[in-house]
């Protein structure tokens, strides 16, 4: 991933419900891509992008640009109370699309959008896949200036249920690949006597094509036999 490339990060990022609605059907011995890397731990503590997106640094929200300051402040208060808003990391101009539950007026222990934890202020948390491992976004955003200040945290929980499933594909897979390899082995051992006699025509039929081949006729025109009558001048007498 480069780290200036905006569209970059959101092609990586891939919700945790993700809605299969205008999926194609698919032949059944196709492996479906994993979303999660095997370890995904690792990937997030060596990963260049991970590290510096884990440190919290300023973001800033993206969305209509176009538009009048005071437009863009009522734009992302409504489309915060709806569940969801654009932000990017100022440093490395990584773009997210973040997506969270929206905010309730019941009580709630772990609200992920939160207008009242501190005034003038929005406090989010959204869960997302990223590059193959499971992050959490953590931060703040200014209500007036609409900029902030948040990080990347790995998701310890959602990433042991993705493991789950990635290694559950996996089995699925691998018995698939199994049951296929069983049913030729089955195949080729139900039918060696057709086998043979299909081997042994085809060899016949070679062989005779380069040693037992009738010769050809190299003649324009049928054959005849007997004696040919050969008509000549006779010599008239001196």
């Amino acid at each position: 991933m480069h780290m200036n490339d905006p569209a970059s990060a959101l092609a990586g990022m891939l919700p945790f419900d993700s809605m299969g609605l205008y999926e194609q059907p698919k032949p059944r011995f196709i492996f479906k891509m994993p979303r999660v890397v095997p370890d995904q731990k690792a990937k997030f503590e060596s990963d260049e992008l991970f590290r510096r997106l884990s440190r919290e640094s300023e973001v800033r929200f993206t969305g209509y640009r176009d538009r009048p300051q005071e437009e863009r402040q009522v734009r992302f208060q409504n489309a915060c109370r709806e569940g969801h808003t654009e932000i990017a990391f100022a440093a490395t101009g990584t773009n997210l699309q973040l997506v969270f539950n929206p905010p309730t007026n019941g009580y709630m222990p772990e609200r992920e959008c939160d207008f009242e934890k501190e005034a003038g202020k929005v406090h989010i948390k959204s869960s997302f896949i990223m590059n193959g491992v499971c992050v959490k976004w953590r931060g703040w955003i200014d209500l007036e200036r609409l900029d902030g200040v948040g990080c990347l945290e790995y998701c310890e929980e959602r990433a042991a249920a993705e493991d789950a499933i990635l290694r559950e594909q996996i089995e699925r897979y691998n018995q698939r690949l199994r049951e296929f390899e069983d049913k030729q082995r089955g195949y080729r051992q139900e039918r060696p006597d057709q086998d043979l006699d299909l081997r042994m025509t085809n060899n016949i039929h070679g062989h005779h094509g380069h040693h037992g081949a009738a010769p050809i006729s190299r003649c324009h025109g049928p054959q005849r036999h007997g004696l040919t009558l050969q008509v000549g001048i006779p010599l008239t007498p001196p």
